[in-house]
């Protein structure tokens, strides 16, 4: 069985279970496997002939054993998994994989859909509600909330920053009802981040089970290292090593990335662009680390996020410890970290003209954070030769969650995906509050009463 540690460490181990209600490590740090579960060159290889669902279930279940029954995860698989995973070729072995496809448009979709069926399991099993919290910089509120709505003994409750998601954004949670609360800060992500990182950690807010469904949680990360598995299967060759360029905010989605590395899947260079909050590449080029504060507001909102929590993840790989709060405890090996990951900062003026200039060039439509993550790439072959490895974008939102940006640039409104155009027309519901912690555990205790 797979044990987790926290990155502060001093926490006990946990299994996966564990892991997974808790959400945070009690010393206010984050999960990782104590050592990640291999797979081998053939089971890889294999992967090109298999549906996506069978290769979440083949990657997931290294880290479920004892856990969840095989027979148990293949079903959990083939009903999370039923929607598209476009790999559409950009030019010669460099294609742009759009993860846009699922029921709200975003990439959020692949981790939320899991962790509703794989809660909804332990809850089978437990018999013991939980209060899920969940902060969103744009496109994590609405997944969480599609994929939860109607799951019984789950309460979720999605912090975000009124002023710093677009509506389709917006809409596409404060629509739902039931088991799902939304509440409007009046403040940064980060605001909305540290509150939810807070209740975990306060002894009052005890006797209410929570956990959470950001990126802090370990069951967000699994999931989203399998696609990564998917896209090289389809486009390496037997154990040649693949370019990946995330868009990165949270770093949630760069460390599933990281996460498929370390389980053995074959990586030329890791690509983790950012937009204006620019803290890792200044990290990655210094060795010294200085939060965004406050976090810089740009048209990739979703990235809006002046201190990545999965940044301790990231150091504890390569060696370091660095604490809730962004202090280094101890450096990472940075020369390997330069060797494996290449940052860079894609200003707003940047973003705008990547839409424009792969409309141009490509035919192929991108959002801000799909520009961004094509930036990044550009900016990473400035330095080093891509050679013939194949290189995969990836585009994390549909266009239609940003009609007017994208109109500007090219011309034309996107096409906007039939559950979008629902969410819309339907009359919102959410409360609005302070960045005030205080109020917010009032708020948790109310709820949580009634």
């Amino acid at each position: 069985m797979i044990l987790f540690r926290s990155t502060n460490g001093q926490a006990p181990a946990v299994n996966l279970r564990g892991a997974f209600h808790a959400g945070l490590a009690p010393d206010r740090g984050l999960y990782l496997p104590e050592k990640f579960p291999q797979l081998a060159p053939d089971e890889i290889t294999a992967f090109a002939q298999l549906p996506y669902h069978e290769i979440a279930f083949g990657v997931l279940s290294k880290f479920t054993e004892g856990i969840i029954s095989n027979r148990d995860l293949a079903i959990l698989c083939r009903d999370a998994y039923h929607f598209p995973i476009p790999l559409e070729k950009i030019h010669d072995r460099v294609f742009l994989m759009r993860l846009d496809q699922g029921p709200t448009a975003s990439f959020k979709d692949f981790a939320a859909q899991m962790m509703a069926r794989m809660f909804g399991h332990f809850l089978r099993d437990d018999g013991r509600p939980v209060t899920i919290l969940t902060a969103t910089s744009g496109d994590t509120g609405s997944a969480v909330a599609h994929a939860f709505h109607g799951v019984p003994g789950v309460r979720v409750i999605v912090l975000f920053p009124i002023a710093e998601v677009s509506e389709s954004q917006r809409k596409l949670m404060t629509t739902l009802r039931d088991n799902i609360r939304t509440v409007a800060i009046d403040g940064k992500f980060d605001d909305c981040q540290a509150m939810v990182k807070r209740a975990f950690a306060d002894p009052d807010l005890k006797h209410i089970p929570l956990s959470s469904a950001n990126s802090i949680n370990i069951g967000r990360l699994l999931p989203q290292s399998v696609y990564y598995f998917y896209a090289a299967s389809r486009l390496a060759k037997p154990g040649e090593p693949t370019v990946f360029s995330i868009p990165s905010g949270n770093f949630g989605d760069a460390m599933g990335a990281v996460v498929a590395r370390e389980m053995g899947l074959p990586v030329k260079k890791l690509i983790v662009p950012v937009n204006d909050n620019d803290a890792f590449p200044k990290f990655l080029a210094s060795g010294h680390y200085d939060k965004v504060v406050p976090s810089r507001n740009s048209l990739s909102n979703a990235m809006n996020v002046g201190h990545p929590s999965n940044l301790a993840r990231l150091v504890a790989i390569y060696g370091g410890q660095m604490d809730e709060t962004g202090k280094i405890r101890k450096q990472p090996v940075l020369t390997a970290m330069r060797r494996e990951v290449f940052s860079t900062s894609v200003s707003d003026a940047r973003t705008r003209a990547a839409i424009r200039d792969f409309w141009t060039k490509y035919q192929l439509l991108l959002e801000p954070h799909g520009a961004v993550a094509w930036q990044g790439f550009l900016d990473w072959l400035a330095v080093e030769p891509l050679g013939d490895a194949p290189a995969v974008i990836i585009e994390t939102a549909n266009p239609a969650k940003f009609p007017e940006e994208v109109e500007k640039v090219v011309g034309w409104p996107p096409d906007v995906p039939p559950a979008m155009a629902a969410a819309i027309n339907l009359p919102e519901d959410f409360d609005r509050m302070d960045a005030d912690y205080g109020k917010f555990r009032e708020y948790l205790v109310q709820r949580h009463a009634a």
